[in-house]
Parts: structure tokens; C-alpha cells; sequence
């Protein structure tokens, strides 16, 4: 019943913007209409005729795949874009009924409806940019992967620590990847930089731990000097599907666990491992998911996790979202310099021009990209390397973060 009311909804928009549309055609050949009326209504009709197929043949699954996660984009942008044409088309018909009211438009105006073409060009045009930006962001931009690099300075950093590059990513949803020759090129990027210690802060797949699985080869070939570390993401843990027992989820994760094994990634969960670096220690502190808005899971335990490594010369946090970093890292554990994040994405969408961002994800997350600093700490939220939901990115770009430590000399300690 729902999917019937839905699918009249939609004719009746439909209908109100064919309606308006043909005037433009009105005046050209009957060739030309006829085209537009055949091409207007096979779109939403192939999108009904796809619902239907994708309804009868994917019932089981428990992850769509990437095909089936573009084309709903596109019927979604698209309609997106409809409902702002709906909306200018309206308010252009009530502002010539409200005008027509006072006398200045004749009766037969009024009552036909007759639109100008230009109450018809402006909202089309207008609906059209977001529409055109959002398909741009689809087909070009979820797999140009950027390089951010940022200096971060550590006050009493141990000479064998300076000009340690530090290599990031976050957040890779394996599960929302459409091709493999394009994630390569990310992963040869990472490599092109050759990394002393990379580091993946979480959200390795989407739902399930098959996921990762075609990419293996790819993400393994992410070596780094000192070892390649990673944590869980929120999406690790197969919160986001339904199980048929407690077993299978159970299943689900340690499958994920052997995937970072595989990955010859060293999984941190809850726990630290501290590592020589020409004499001075460094200490990796893994924590699991944990978020300080309650509706994301708290998996993590930051003093079980940190334990031990009061003595090393510089300690890295790796926590999967960045609301973890002001509520409790900052307040608690000041001897932790540097905190590794993600779980934003950036937003997938905003803007960014040198060192001025904006994108709607800052109204939910004060900390949501680049490097951030509260006193001796630091914070850096990856942008992801991966995308979620909208299978692409408008401003925001995928990123692969460098960070290299400097001595800073200007802290009094």
C-alpha cells in the first residue's frame, strides 16, 4: 500500500512537470513533442520496471550491490531535481494566480494556466546545477583521490621522531566500490609516498565482512617502515543488518578480523603496541568504535586500550569518529599527542578553498576534516577514502592524509 501511494506521488510531480515542460515544446515540430513525451515517460517507467526486478530478485541479500547503489543515485538525484522544479513551477503559478487576482492578467489566463517561458527556464535552470553537480560527483569525483599533507608539531619530540611521515586513510566501505582498476591507482598513490607508519581508522566494509574480500590483493600491498596498523569503524561490526543468530554476526566479525590479517594490517582492538623507532618509543593505541553521540555504538574502552604506555616518547590514538577526541581524550589523557580519526567523510559534499571548508556534516560534528589542535594535542579527521550512501563527492574529495612530525619550539613544556 505504502509502494502504491509512493508511485502516485511520483506520477502526480511527473504529470505537473510534463505539463509545464511540453509549453517549451509546444512551439516546435509535432516530430519534436512527440520525442519529448516518449523519452519523459520511459525514464520513470524504467525506474518503476527496475524497483520491480530488483524487489523480486534481491530479497536475501543483505548488502546491495554497487550497480544496484548507482542506479537508485541516480533515480534519487533525479527526482531530487524534479521536486525543485515542482517547487519553482509552483511558486511561479501561485505568484501569477495572486497577481492574476488583482486584475493584471486577463480571466483566460488565469483559469488555463498559460505559463511564460521564462517562469519555465529559470526554475529549470536552477533545479538543473545541483542535479548536474551531484551527477558530476558520480562519475568523476569518488575516486580522485587527493593527497592532504600537514606538518604537526610536537613539542619534546625525540630527534629520532622528527620528520616521521605518517600516512592515513579512513573509512574505505569496500562494499560500496564499483570498479577495482580506479582503487588500485588510490593504493599506488599511497605507496608512491612511502610511508614510515600508515594507519586505517576503521570502517572497513559497509554491512558484511565479504565485502573486502575482491580488494585483498589491493589494500595488502600497503606497506609501511614501521608497520601498518589499523581499528574498527561503527559499520565493522554488522550493526547496520539483520542476523538470523547471534552466531552469525559473531561469524561476521572474526571473518572482518581475518580480513585485516590478511590485509597484513595489525588490528588494534582495545589495545596498544608499542614499537622502536631508532630508540625512541612509540606507542599505537587502538581504540574500537566509540562516539559521544549515543546513537553510534561504544565499543571502546581508551584505558584498557591505553594501558602501559605511560613511558613512550610519542603516543598516537587511532579512534575511528572524532567526537570520542573532545569527550573524553582532551579530558582525560593529555599525554596523548596526536589522535587519528575519520567516520565524516567530510561529508562527501561542500566546499574547500586553501584553509576555509564548510560542508552541512560541520553542524553535527565540530571536528569533521583536516588537522585540528587543543593545546599540546593534536587531531587529524580523514575525509575517508571510500563513500557511503551517495556514491560519489561534490567539493569534498577522497583523501589520503601525510602527516610528517616537527619539533615544535615554540611550546614551553
Amino acid at each position: 500500500m505504502q509502494l502504491l501511494l509512493l508511485i502516485a506521488i511520483v506520477f502526480l510531480l511527473d504529470l505537473y512537470i510534463f505539463r509545464a515542460l511540453l509549453d517549451l515544446f509546444a512551439a516546435s515540430n509535432v516530430v519534436g513533442a512527440t520525442s519529448f513525451m516518449v523519452i519523459y515517460w520511459l525514464i520513470p517507467l524504467s525506474i518503476i520496471v527496475s524497483i520491480g526486478i530488483f524487489l523480486q530478485s534481491t530479497r536475501s541479500r543483505k548488502s546491495l550491490s554497487s550497480k544496484w547503489r548507482t542506479a537508485g543515485s541516480f533515480a534519487i538525484i533525479l527526482y531530487l531535481g524534479k521536486i525543485l522544479l515542482a517547487a519553482g513551477l509552483f511558486l511561479g503559478d501561485l505568484v501569477r494566480f495572486l497577481i492574476g487576482l488583482t486584475g493584471y492578467f486577463t480571466e483566460y489566463q488565469v483559469m488555463t494556466g498559460t505559463r511564460p517561458q521564462v517562469s519555465i527556464i529559470v526554475p529549470l535552470i536552477l533545479a538543473g546545477i545541483p542535479v548536474l553537480l551531484l551527477f558530476y560527483g558520480m562519475l568523476r569525483n569518488k575516486y580522485r583521490y587527493r593527497i592532504f599533507r600537514e606538518k604537526v608539531k610536537i613539542p619534546n619530540l625525540a630527534p629520532e621522531l622528527r620528520g616521521l611521515k605518517i600516512v592515513q586513510i579512513s573509512d574505505i566501505h569496500a562494499g560500496s566500490f564499483g570498479a577495482i582498476k580506479p582503487v588500485l591507482a588510490g593504493v599506488e598513490k599511497i605507496m608512491a609516498e612511502s610511508p614510515d607508519l600508515f594507519f586505517f581508522t576503521g570502517d572497513l566494509v559497509n554491512t558484511v565482512a565479504q565485502e573486502i574480500q575482491p580488494f585483498v590483493p589491493i589494500f595488502s600491498k600497503i606497506k609501511a617502515k614501521y608497520g601498518v596498523y589499523s581499528i574498527m569503524g561503527n559499520h565493522d561490526y554488522g550493526d547496520y543488518t539483520r542476523w538470523p543468530s547471534a552466531a552469525a554476526k559473531s561469524k561476521n566479525r572474526d571473518a572482518l578480523e581475518a580480513a585485516h590479517t590478511a590485509l597484513g594490517w595489525k588490528l588494534l582492538n582495545n589495545e596498544n603496541c608499542i614499537i622502536d623507532i631508532e630508540g625512541a618509543k612509540v606507542a599505537i593505541i587502538g581504540v574500537e568504535n566509540f562516539s559521544a553521540n549515543q546513537r553510534f555504538s561504544r565499543y571502546g574502552d581508551l584505558k584498557t586500550a591505553s594501558a602501559g604506555t605511560q613511558g613512550a616518547d610519542l603516543r598516537v590514538c587511532l579512534s575511528h569518529d572524532p567526537s570520542h577526541w573532545s569527550y573524553e581524550i582532551l579530558t582525560e589523557y593529555p599525554e596523548i599527542e596526536l589522535t587519528l580519526s575519520g567516520h565524516t567523510h567530510g561529508g562527501q559534499f561542500g566546499l574547500e578553498c586553501f584553509r576555509w571548508k564548510w560542508s552541512p556534516v560541520q553542524y553535527f560534528y565540530k571536528y569533521w576534516a583536516g588537522l585540528y589542535q587543543q593545546a599540546n594535542q593534536y587531531l587529524y579527521v580523514n575525509r575517508g577514502f571510500g563513500f557511503l550512501g551517495y556514491p560519489g563527492r561534490v567539493g569534498i574529495l577522497p583523501e589520503i592524509t601525510v602527516l610528517e612530525l616537527e619539533l615544535d619550539t615554540t611550546a614551553v613544556s
